[in-house]
Order: structure tokens, then sequence, then C-alpha cells
């Protein structure tokens, strides 16, 4: 299998990591902790770092300032999204969710919805393109 990496830029010097592999291990706090430390997290309504991408699953973590919002959104594929803290409101078609840490949600593709910080929050986003899988030829 070959390493995808992502190379350090100018706005996050010490982004140089990797992406997907055989295996990828991800140390959640220290991720978090550089997304904090960044100006981006100062300037914006939040922050976040992609830390693992293949064909079919992109895992995210982003901080969200209180107040900040995604508003109606609309994915192509599946997208998980787990409170790591704080407290955010999913809107939905059939309503508003309140969830807080160590709950989640998912959504199918194609379902509009938005997701708006309560308060300070750390979320877990992952994303499942079913389609991106290769079927077999027989």
């Amino acid at each position: 299998m070959e390493i995808k990496r992502n190379e350090a830029t100018l706005n996050r010097p010490d982004g140089d990591r990797v992406l997907d592999g055989t295996y990828v291990f991800v140390d959640i706090p220290s991720y978090i902790r550089q997304i904090k430390e960044e100006t981006a997290w100062e300037k914006n309504d939040r922050n976040g770092i992609t830390v693992f991408k293949s064909d079919c699953i992109t895992t995210v973590i982003t901080v969200l300032h209180k107040g900040s919002a995604i508003r109606d959104s609309e994915m192509e594929e599946f997208l998980i999204i787990q409170i790591l803290d704080g407290n955010i409101r999913f809107s939905t078609p059939d309503g508003d969710i309140d969830a807080v840490k160590h709950q989640q949600i998912t959504f199918h593709p194609g379902v509009k919805h938005s997701i708006e910080a309560l308060s300070e929050s750390i979320v877990l986003l992952t994303t499942f393109n079913n389609k991106a899988i290769e079927t077999p030829v027989k």
C-alpha cells in the first residue's frame, strides 16, 4: 500500500503527517491542542484538521466556537459526527436534536442538515463514500 502524506504549509508548519497507510495512529488530544493553538482558531469560528483520508473514508477533527454554525449542508457520502466535547444542535428535516459529549449522529447521503455549537465544542467528523469502493470483477 502506498503511504499518503500531508505536507507542512505556511499556515500549518507542523502539518507533515501520514493521512493513509496500512494503519494510521491518531493522537486526538495532540491534534486538538494543535488546532486550538493555530491562528485560524483565533480568527475564525472554527478550525479543523484532516487526520485520515482514503478513497472511501475521511476523518476530520474540528473545534467550534460557541455560536458557530454550518448551515444547510448536504453530503454525497455517509456522515458520522461524534461529539468529543461540548454541546451541538443538529437541525434535520424532522426537527432539532441536541447532543453532548460521547453522543453521535449519522446521516445518510443526501440528508440536508445544519450544525450549531451551543458551547465551545470538539467534534470528530467521518465521511464514508461507499461508491468509491471498487466492485470486484467476476
